[in-house]
């Protein structure tokens, strides 16, 4: 599992928009996001970290390693 924190992401509309930008990134991957705490897991398919990231930063966001 692979976990970033997302300090940026601050309501629905954007634990939405990164969820989507995740599924963009790797369609079976399975995504959990906490917003309360900006906590994004993710259960890679096909994707790695790296890609995860960048898939986050394109959506808008700041993705840290947690």
């Amino acid at each position: 599992m692979l976990v970033f924190e997302v300090r940026d992401m601050t309501c629905g509309h954007c634990v939405s928009t990164v969820t989507k930008a995740l599924k963009a990134a790797d369609p079976d991957a399975k995504v959990r996001i906490d917003l309360a705490t900006h906590r994004v897991e993710i259960e890679p398919v096909k994707a790695d970290a790296q890609e995860l990231a960048e898939a986050i930063k394109d959506a808008g966001y700041t993705p840290l390693p947690a």
